[in-house]
């Protein structure tokens, strides 16, 4: 019953946000933003950070209907849901979630 009670707080919106796929892993080296298609971002969002209880939520949605493409829900930072990349301080890896509990990394310019 608390969680019905509490509401979202919107904390940042981004206007504008290029999104990625990035290819897995290589290795425990972290990713590395070179790797990526950075002159062809596959994707751009509205990026909305928002706070419900204590997990923040990264959402990014549409520029112009609003609608919610993806989240990243973030209980704990630094932590898996969100991870710098090695090579560069503006882009950032998210750990995306459906309602199933599937899960997908995708990386991001413009966060911060």
């Amino acid at each position: 019953m608390v969680a019905e009670l509490e509401y979202e707080s919107v904390l940042c919106v981004k206007p504008d946000v290029s999104v990625y796929r990035i290819p897995p892993r290589a290795s425990n080296r972290g990713y590395r933003a070179s790797d990526w298609k950075l002159d062809q971002p596959d994707w751009t969002s509205r990026l909305r950070i928002t706070s419900k209880g204590k997990i923040a939520y990264i959402k990014l949605e549409d520029k112009v209907s609003g609608e919610l493409f993806a989240q990243a829900p973030v209980e704990q930072y630094p932590g898996i849901a969100v991870e710098t990349v090695t090579d560069s301080s503006r882009y950032f890896v998210i750990r995306i979630q459906d309602g199933t509990g599937r899960s997908a990394f995708i990386g991001l310019e413009g966060m911060f």
